[in-house]
């Protein structure tokens, strides 16, 4: 046994867990594809200030939990593990002049993200997220698009019942006076603050309401609600994204002290939880608009949108639910051999199939053809062929053993496609 074992709060997954976070991944792209999302793909490291600027030096992500990796002697500037994909995405969005196509622009990533947080349940250091980001329309009803995007995801996965709770966390005109009322509701307890809260409660007492310190937290219930801070701007928008959601069939649960986790957003913010749980243990993902992000990491304004959903935790919840997670797998076929002779023959065999769309393996082992066709039989496969030491060709249908010679390798592939089409008709 090796002396190495993975980092803490990092994984190996192989298997059954393997495939059960690829289906939801697969579905994840296949729901935001449909919907007009395009994929985006970018690096997993960006420079450090992109993160301590646009997410913010006061929220736990940059002041605890970034990983910053030490430049080379060469290099002059710090790189860091993306923990969280809108602000690279945004960067992207700005670096390749994207702001001359048609707006929205309308982005889906699913990819690996990374924070040093305390591991636990559906929790790690290395984590995925489903992410989509709309970017260039101001209007609430691309913020109706992208929150019911992901309850409808979260639906068709068989978590029915999640909850969208919902807040306006105000704009630029009217969060000043919010934050004044929250520094003179924490005021009393300035005492029994950390250094963390402390400077949170100068430079940005909304992080407050995301701390994790009892005496905070107890504070934080009677604390005054964003809602009745809004300009009238910010509470019509609000007003409108909720009628549009009524209409669209997603009930929202109103949160008025939900302010996510990240400087950046403005007017909606929302969280996916499952029902009948609180904290992190119940939040799927969560979202909000940040219009403001892009003029602070060097671009223009630009309106945009978006959400983050945790792949592990799906998975997590779909199990704890006893839900099938289907991965969308294709029919197999597994060609043997009687001698070792036809090794090359089954290979080719196996190839051809794929190349026609079929998921075909080829069996190597030097083993007797009662081991290889054990070996078919528990992965599942629908069809075996037999390739015979003359050249000659044995088809099996394993779902009722019938058995056919097909005489050349088009009418195998033909033979297959059939079998294929019965065993799928059948399902």
């Amino acid at each position: 046994m090796s002396g190495f074992q993975a980092p803490r709060g990092m994984r190996d997954l192989f298997g059954a867990d393997a495939a059960a976070v690829a289906a939801v991944e697969r579905a994840a792209y296949a729901a935001a594809e449909a919907a007009g999302y395009q994929r985006i793909i970018s690096p997993i490291a960006e420079e450090s200030a992109l993160f301590e600027r646009g997410i913010g030096g006061s929220t736990d992500v940059v002041a605890k939990e970034l990983y910053r990796l030490t430049p080379h002697a060469e290099d002059s500037t710090t790189l860091a593990l993306r923990p969280e994909a809108t602000a690279g995405i945004l960067r992207a969005y700005i670096q390749h002049g994207m702001r001359s196509a048609p707006q929205p622009v309308r982005l889906v990533t699913v990819a690996p993200f990374f924070r040093h947080d305390r591991p636990q349940k559906g929790r790690y250091r290395q984590f995925t997220q489903f992410n989509v980001e709309a970017i260039g329309d101001a209007g609430p009803g691309i913020d109706v698009e992208v929150i019911e995007l992901g309850a409808s995801f979260l639906n068709q996965l068989g978590l029915t019942g999640v909850e969208v709770h919902f807040n306006s966390v105000g704009c630029s005109d009217c969060r000043p006076a919010y934050a004044a009322a929250l520094r003179a509701h924490f005021a009393p307890i300035e005492g029994e603050l950390g250094e963390v809260d402390r400077t949170r409660l100068r430079d940005n007492p909304l992080r407050l309401l995301d701390s994790k310190d009892a005496a905070v937290m107890r504070r934080a219930e009677s604390a005054p609600a964003l809602p009745g801070h809004l300009c009238d701007a910010c509470a019509v928008h609000a007003d409108v994204v909720r009628a549009g959601l009524a209409v669209a069939g997603v009930k929202v649960i109103e949160s008025p002290r939900l302010v996510r986790g990240l400087d950046y957003y403005n007017r909606t913010a929302w969280e996916y939880l499952l029902p009948g749980e609180e904290g992190q243990q119940g939040a799927l993902g969560g979202g909000g608009r940040y219009d403001g992000l892009a003029a602070l990491i060097g671009g223009g304004p630009t309106p945009a949108i978006g959400f983050a959903i945790g792949v592990d935790r799906v998975v997590h919840a779909l199990h704890d639910r006893k839900i099938e997670i289907r991965a969308a797998t294709q029919p197999l076929t597994v060609i043997c051999g009687i001698d070792e002779g036809s090794i090359g023959a089954r290979i080719r065999l196996a190839s051809l199939l794929r190349a026609a769309g079929s998921a075909a393996r080829a069996d190597v082992t030097p083993r007797k053809i009662g081991k290889q066709l054990e070996g078919a039989s528990r992965d599942g496969a629908v069809a075996v062929i037999i390739v015979e030491p003359d050249g000659r060709y044995s088809l099996r249908a394993m779902i009722d053993g019938k058995q056919e010679e097909p005489t050349d390798e088009a009418s195998v592939l033909r033979a297959v496609a059939a079998l294929v089409k019965r065993t799928e008709r059948r399902a």
